[in-house]
């Protein structure tokens, strides 16, 4: 493996930037260019599990040499010898004809490596690992063309001088042979030499006498016909730019017209380049392994335009005012394949901006019509100019001088320029870019943002047998797609008589109606906005009919009595321990501590210890203090012992002097542990208590062989503080069971007791996972649960020895990273086959009614959230929401849930909250909190495609006071229009009738109250700070006044003040209370004035 390493770190492309990472991963070359394969082949001459692909190999080194033989003198330039260097990686963005045929030959790209191609000869001057894999072309070579590989090593301290001797003397001595005196080198002239290899290489070729000639040419045209696999390569990186072009840019810049954004070119290249590399986020089934760009997204607008390759995207803003034009351009690549695709959009088009559009579409498609075999080169362009002429003899000028390039392993190949002048025939199996474009266009407008205009279209073309295969068409370059109408108010125009009239049909521009349309078409967000408004009566019928029905609401149990065994330490006075000394004393057999009061060794049972402590002070005296659970004090849990005996007096505290500080600590350290253990007892006890009886587990027969997945880790674990062990998980006839080693380590699940079935592979996660959500809760060891995991971590958590940061380079890295992988795959594979065995299970007669099958994350779906106290990320399955990695886990079953509340939306913050409402009112709401607002449409979407009705909101409402009074009052819930009374856009339709007030902001929705009445209203609906801390402090206390009573007397102090100094009108102003969005929904004025939000209609 080490030798196949040091050759992964040369894999990328002519790009020489890296190409993710210089594809640092296996599974990328065991597809690139097809050279790459599993092996068995002895003549590889290594124990890789990859190898060069020796039949490529072979048939592309015979093309080399035929077609350098066919060619010699008008592309080879009569050359004897093809030196070719390759320089070392590079950050930068570029392509290079050594780097393309280092892919097009071998597969892999060989930085800081030289290649002579001989007659009789092949020499490789390069590094030990490099030369090892390349010993496997000896024979190949051999055999298909008759030459000799020599290999010349050289080390990293070694300038390779000593092998250039021994390379230029075996060029010479081939040269004397044919009887020439001076060898004629053939070298790609244009790549100026990197690095101390090539640059010594150069100089020493230019010391000898031999005679240079670029030989760029000859490889052009090698490379400019593709072969079976290099189309498939180009096709699917085609198909990756128009999907991305199509479900991406589109509607991604549709949402930021429609809503009104400020997205800058730079964010929106960005954001495009970010989906290019993980397809996945477009549903697109290529491997992110094996993409790439072709070069970075180039997004332009507001006027400022550059149709050339090496254009790129400023930072400023996507402009999109009526007459704008915004052009789009991306480029991605597959195995080292590029493609590309570009396209304009029109907004509120003029008659000028529509004619040249169309005037060059018809160019477009006459240029890619003219691309067949047969035809020259310069015919394609000519093509597009005739339509231009005929059409539009005004553009011709501004018409492109270019109708696009050859594209392949190079984004442009050299000799296959689209351009009149170009003679050279095509052939079937060329590719090119067409790209086809109007520039510096000027139309009347007094806008310098709209007034210079270009027009661009390209796609990326394979010539075929007939007739010419675009694989870029995926992507509409229609008019009716690509030009966008907004419909002015009468308001608006009425205001504006001045402003000129929009264009009509007389341009002959059919508009798309994503956004304002003509055809007054509705848009994804009105659809969602109207299916949302049936969701919203379905759910209020729904809701009064449960309500009505009484399945809802009640009084709250958190106050119950927790059962507890009579707490008895001794039941006889003879069962005491015979007393030592007047000493306290703990009993751990009867669990008991004896204090020594008023001369008699008093028994308590430990469980009536609530605290002990003590300390010492400076004349070394020591004091121990306990404190016993006494009925009404703070936090003392209610037991029916306590309720029992409630007119008993109880000792509180009782505290004792010693002078033996050892003795002291002793005893406080006994009394904690055997505290600690019977706590801990009884609460197991208690949570045994109330669980739900399970039916016995029916461990399968020798008939049926249970299914197994073994070395698995459960969650939560099993108590004890010994090494955690690894368990096998078993499915058998009636449910699963899970155990270790330890006899006492042991869990079923009963199938009849599984409410849902998750299978998470490891995709950017460090573990593999099967989640269980049960319908009642089971003990794992000692803790009470409904959910129950078990996992397989796929990769292992590892420390550099010495800190040093290792190169992406590296070889020991790169196997590093593909051992990680090929777990990774293993294990979610065991896991799967499980999977798949245990749904063909639950598929029996039997099993039929509890509706079982192993669901699985929907990743792109998922979000980030705070759901308890850290970040995690949120994912949607087919019928609930689940994080299944950080602990505690969530899992919300669709069905259970009534509405989801959207809060802290529209303040122009980077994140907010969403509150899921269940349909159980007695149930706590759950929060999900800082939310990426970058997230809301996404999550939007996906709550309207589940029929899941959401609201939004601009605060946080206190849920706990909204569902006591909807449960407290459901009539008048109901008759005040159900949820309705979150929505806040049938608020802003309402306060558009209201009449602003020129006297200055006056609320509207205030109505006056008494300061008796002001005492008695009921707490805010909106949460604040102050809530959960008049919370906390309300038992800090044991007497005296409570913080209510004390912030009611300081409000009650300073309305008197005020009402000697205040004016009437600063009196009557304060006797008015206003109410927030958020207050109950019997109390809430509907007609709240609250700031319209501009948006499309």
């Amino acid at each position: 493996m080490l030798l196949f390493s040091q050759v992964i770190i040369t894999l990328g492309s002519a790009l020489c930037r890296g190409f993710k990472d210089l594809y640092l991963s296996y599974s990328m070359a065991d597809t690139r260019n097809g050279n790459v394969k599993v092996s068995n082949d002895k003549a590889s001459g290594a124990a890789n599990a990859y190898a060069i692909n020796l039949e490529n190999f072979g048939k592309r080194l015979k093309m080399l040499y035929s077609h350098w033989t066919e060619h010699n003198d008008e592309l080879w330039g009569a050359s004897e010898v093809l030196a070719i260097g390759t320089p070392p990686p590079s950050e930068d963005l570029r392509y290079l004809k050594s780097s393309a045929l280092n892919l097009w030959l071998v597969g892999y790209e060989f930085p800081d490596t030289i290649m002579v191609f001989m007659k009789k000869q092949i020499h490789f001057l390069c590094s030990q690992k490099k030369a090892s894999l390349l010993e496997a072309v000896k024979r190949t070579s051999k055999d298909v063309v008759g030459v000799d590989v020599v290999m010349h090593v050289r080390t990293k301290k070694d300038d390779g001088a000593g092998a250039m001797d021994a390379i230029f003397r075996a060029i010479q001595d081939q040269s004397k042979s044919n009887g020439h005196d001076t060898p004629v080198v053939g070298h790609i002239a244009r790549e100026a030499p990197e690095g101390n290899l090539l640059e010594t290489w150069t100089e020493k070729l230019k010391n000898t006498q031999f005679q240079l000639s670029d030989v760029t040419n000859g490889f052009s045209d090698l490379f400019a016909v593709k072969d079976t696999i290099e189309i498939m390569n180009v096709k699917k990186a085609g198909y990756l730019t128009s999907s991305v072009m199509k479900h991406f840019v589109v509607p991604k810049l549709e949402r930021v017209i429609d809503e009104e954004k400020k997205v800058s070119h730079s964010s929106l290249m960005d954001d495009t380049e970010k989906v290019i590399l993980e397809p996945a986020k477009i549903k697109v089934k290529l491997k992110a392994d094996n993409v790439d760009i072709c070069y970075p997204p180039i997004f332009q607008s507001g006027g400022e335009f550059d149709l050339r390759p090496s254009a790129s995207s400023n930072e400023q803003n996507l402009y999109y005012d009526s007459t704008s034009v915004i052009i789009c351009a991306i480029g991605s690549r597959y195995n080292s394949y590029c493609s590309n695709v570009a396209r304009t959009f029109l907004i509120d088009a003029n008659p000028m901006q529509s004619k040249a559009y169309e005037v060059l579409l018809k160019a477009h498609e006459a240029a890619i019509g003219a691309l067949k075999a047969g035809n020259k080169a310069g015919d394609v362009y000519l093509a597009a100019l005739s339509v231009v002429e005929k059409e539009a003899p005004e553009l011709v000028a501004n018409l492109t001088r270019s109708a696009g390039t050859g594209i392949g392993l190079e984004f442009r190949e050299s000799g296959l320029n689209l351009n009149g002048k170009n003679d050279r025939m095509l052939k079937s199996g060329m590719v090119f870019n067409v790209s086809l474009g109007f520039q510096n266009l000027q139309t009347e407008s007094k806008n310098p943002k709209t007034e210079k205009f270009c027009v661009l279209l390209a796609d990326t073309v394979v010539i075929g047998q007939n007739t010419p295969e675009v694989v870029t068409s995926m992507s509409s370059k229609a008019v009716k797609d690509v030009a966008y109408s907004f419909n002015e108010d009468e308001e608006e125009e009425e205001e504006q008589p001045k402003a000129k009239a929009k264009p009509v049909a007389a341009s002959g521009l059919s508009s798309k109606a994503t956004l304002r349309s003509v055809n007054h078409e509705t848009s994804r967000e009105e659809l969602r906005r109207q299916h949302q408004a049936e969701l919203a009566r379905q759910k209020n019928e729904e809701t009064a009919r449960r309500l009505t029905g009484g399945s809802s609401g009640g009084a709250d149990s958190r106050g119950a009595a927790k059962a507890t065994g009579e707490l008895v330490a001794y039941k006889n006075i003879n069962d005491l321990p015979p007393p030592r000394e007047l000493m306290i004393q703990v009993d751990q057999r009867s669990e008991a501590i004896l204090l020594p009061i008023h001369g008699t060794m008093i028994p308590f049972h430990i469980a009536t210890v609530k605290s002990v402590s003590s300390q010492q002070d400076t004349n070394r005296t020591c004091y121990i203090r306990i404190m016993f659970n006494v009925p009404g004090t703070p936090f003392t849990p209610h037991d029916t012992n306590t309720l029992k005996f409630q007119g008993s007096i109880y000792v509180k505290e009782v505290s004792f002097r010693s002078k033996d500080p050892r003795h002291i600590t002793e005893v406080v350290q006994q009394i904690r542990t055997l505290r600690r253990q019977v706590v801990s007892r009884e609460s197991e006890r208690a949570e045994r208590a109330t669980l739900v009886t399970q039916e016995k587990l029916q461990v399968a027969g020798a008939k049926f062989k249970p299914i197994k997945l073994s070395d698995l880790w459960i969650r939560p674990v099993f108590a004890g503080r010994g090494r955690k062990l690894p368990g096998t998980l078993e499915a058998h006839t009636n449910g699963f069971r899970y155990g270790t080693s330890r006899p006492d380590e042991r869990v079923d699940v009963m199938y009849g007791n599984i409410k849902h079935a998750f299978f998470q592979p490891a995709e950017k996660e460090m573990i593999t996972v099967l989640h269980f959500h049960l319908r009642n809760h089971i003990m794992v060891g000692n803790k009470k649960t409904k959910d129950v995991q078990f996992y397989v971590e796929v990769m292992d958590v590892v420390q550099t020895i010495g800190g040093g940061k290792r190169s992406a380079y590296d070889p020991d890295e790169i196997e590093e990273e593909q051992r990680e992988r090929d777990r990774k795959n293993k294990i979610n594979m065991e896991f799967q086959t499980f999977v798949n065995k245990v749904n063909d299970l639950w598929t029996q007669p039997q099993f039929k009614g509890l509706d079982l099958e192993f669901d699985q994350p929907l990743r792109e779906l998922g979000f980030h959230g705070v759901p308890h106290k850290s970040t995690a990320f949120i994912v949607p399955t087919s019928s609930c929401l689940v994080e299944l990695v950080e602990t505690p886990f969530v899992v919300i079953t669709l069905s259970e849930i009534e509405i989801v509340n959207l809060e802290r939306v529209g303040l122009g913050q980077k994140n907010f909250d969403m509150t899921i409402i269940f349909k159980d009112f007695k149930k706590e709401v759950m929060r999900i909190d800082s939310i990426p607002s970058t997230s809301l449409d996404g999550i939007k979407e996906w709550l309207d495609t589940t029929d899941l009705k959401y609201y939004e909101s601009r605060l946080n409402l206190n849920w706990r006071q909204i569902l006591k009074t909807i449960t407290d009052d459901p009539e008048e819930f109901i008759e005040n229009g159900g949820w309705e009374f979150l929505n806040l856009e049938g608020t802003d339709s309402e306060s558009e009738h209201s009449q602003e007030s020129d006297q200055g902001y006056e609320p509207s929705d205030v109505e006056p109250v008494s300061s008796d009445e002001e005492d008695d209203e009921s707490e805010s609906l909106v949460e604040s700070d102050d809530d959960e801390g008049e919370d906390s402090e309300e038992y800090s206390e044991e007497e005296g006044k409570t913080w209510e009573e004390l912030e009611r007397e300081a409000s009650n102090a300073d309305r008197e003040k005020g009402a000697e100094s205040d004016s009437d009108n600063d009196r009557k102003r304060r006797n008015m209370k206003p109410f927030g969005k958020g207050r109950p929904p019997e109390r809430r004025n509907l007609a709240s004035n609250i700031s319209k939000r501009p948006r499309f209609r």
